[in-house]
């Protein structure tokens, strides 16, 4: 859905993933990589983790307050890219959860190391894959803000009060008989 919106609310909006994209930046491409480097540990990735939770929560509570109805919806498209984003540390908690219970099985102190670095890079995985699918749809957002557009299904679940539109982004399709 395309509304009329002045180039300051537009700027406000962008705002939102702008965060996001800066949360994976510095929080997921930067310091993850940089604590496996500087050999932290695993606990290590706790930092980047808890860092970027902090940002997942503040976008989560600008969705919620914010006053225009245009920038609101696109903090909320940004929190729905933040949940995408949380699926992925799930899917990486649980790989290293498995990963830690087959090394407390493991003979010997260099078997569980080893089985721990190995699970480590493993889990990493799920987080990177939708670190890289996030960024994607970001892009495309910034572009939908430029344009002055909210995706229909955000629309649908948080309908606009008072507000001019456009255009219909899709048509409805007409019977011809």
């Amino acid at each position: 859905m395309r509304v009329e919106t002045t180039e300051a609310v537009r700027k406000r909006a962008r705002w939102a993933h702008d965060l996001f994209v800066l949360n994976i930046l510095f929080f997921h491409l930067l310091l993850t990589p940089a604590t496996i480097v500087m050999g932290i540990g695993e606990l290590g990735l706790l930092l980047p983790l808890a860092l970027s939770g902090m940002v997942i929560a503040f976008i989560y509570y600008r969705s919620r307050t914010a006053a225009d109805w245009f920038v609101a919806a696109h903090w909320r498209l940004s929190f729905a890219r933040c949940r995408m984003l949380m699926w992925g540390y799930l899917g990486s908690g649980v790989i290293f959860l498995i990963g830690w219970l087959i090394a407390q099985g493991s003979q010997g102190q260099s078997m569980e190391h080893i089985m721990l670095v190995v699970f480590t890079r493993i889990a990493i995985m799920p987080t990177l894959i939708m670190v890289m699918i996030t960024v994607v749809l970001e892009a495309s957002a910034t572009g939908l803000v430029s344009r002055g557009e909210v995706p229909d299904r955000i629309a649908r679940r948080f309908p606009p009060h008072q507000v001019t539109v456009i255009e219909a982004v899709r048509e409805e399709p007409t019977e011809d008989y």
